[in-house]
């Protein structure tokens, strides 16, 4: 393969895939709406095509222009985005459909592609856009990849857990980066061992690559970091890139709710552990970065572009009231 159509690849997932296939002497296009800056304007090893990905008939011209032998699809946010990709790409020498660990519908540990159910999708839940029904409708278009290369189809699937490193825009990990860099102590929601596996970015990328050109049509593949670590051991982390120490102020439900605050409204906090088994993308070749070398980056990238907390996330001065009424007790 030396040609890739990449459905996305300007702002995050897409932009660090574009890179890594350049890396491997790719001829690229980008298929997007043209809503962000494009960090290939000036690159000539990278074409651009605009349009928006629901319309099938613009992924048929963004399908003409590029004449790709691997297609990338970072944006498929509803089954039927997948639908019409797997039929305008029936002939491409891979289909990579861009899922999530979300659509895994049991919380086993570890969760392992062909033996954990998948989320169900109502018609109703197909046609949403809402957070609530994300993991549903990315479990739809797996089945749509599977039933697409019963039918000859090179389609596969990459289902990362939540992903980080620079540019990302959810600033997720973001709120932790500021929080430890910033504050001498902090919140953290329960004891701090809840474990909600992540990805960084670069090798989501490299899994992507890596699927498309020795993956088998018909499978889903998970990609993790292969080293998975606690909430507490992630906070260690972004400290010791920082060069600092923080301390931690470990909280209940009951004491969160002081401040009308419950743990799921931290970042990257999960009840149940979250854990992919990365064997079958390892078998291709697939390896991570080590997680401190990954993380520095990350702290590098957010602090350079002064990325802080998502708006959703607690503020500090809600915290730092948590804080002064717990350390009364």
């Amino acid at each position: 393969m030396d040609t890739a159509l990449v459905v996305g690849g300007t702002r995050f997932i897409g932009r660090h895939l574009v890179t890594e296939l350049l890396d491997h002497d790719y001829r690229v296009t980008t298929f997007t709406r043209g809503n962000h800056d494009d960090p290939f304007a000036e690159d000539d090893r990278v074409s651009h095509v605009e349009g928006d990905r629901t319309d099938p008939k613009a992924l048929l011209d963004a399908k003409r222009e590029a004449d790709p032998d691997a297609v990338f699809d970072c944006v498929a946010y509803q089954p039927r985005d997948v639908d019409a990709a797997t039929d305008v790409f029936a002939n491409v020498d891979a289909y990579v459909y861009v899922s999530s660990g979300a659509s895994y519908g049991a919380e086993d540990v570890p969760k392992r592609e062909g033996a954990t159910k998948l989320e169900s999708c109502s018609a109703e839940e197909a046609t949403d856009d809402s957070p609530a029904t994300y993991g549903a409708r990315k479990a739809a278009g797996d089945r749509i990849v599977f039933e697409a290369a019963e039918r000859g189809v090179n389609a596969m699937a990459v289902r990362p857990p939540v992903v980080y490193g620079p540019h990302d825009y959810t600033d997720r990990m973001a709120y932790w980066v500021e929080r430890v860099a910033e504050h001498d102590e902090i919140v953290v929601p329960g004891d701090g061992t809840n474990l909600w596996q992540r990805v960084y970015v670069e090798d989501v990328a490299r899994g992507l690559r890596l699927v498309a050109e020795e993956g088998t049509p018909g499978e889903a593949y998970n990609v993790g970091d292969r080293n998975a670590v606690t909430l507490d051991r992630m906070l260690d982390l972004i400290a010791d890139a920082l060069g600092t120490t923080v301390e931690r102020e470990y909280t209940s439900p009951r004491e969160l709710s002081i401040v009308d605050l419950d743990p799921s409204d931290f970042p990257l906090y999960r009840e149940h552990p979250h854990l992919l088994d990365t064997t079958k993308v390892a078998e291709l070749g697939y390896e991570s970065t080590p997680l401190a070398e990954a993380m520095e980056r990350t702290v590098d990238a957010h602090r350079e572009h002064d990325r802080t907390a998502a708006d959703d996330a607690p503020d500090r001065e809600t915290e730092e009231r948590l804080l002064d009424v717990l350390g009364t007790v």
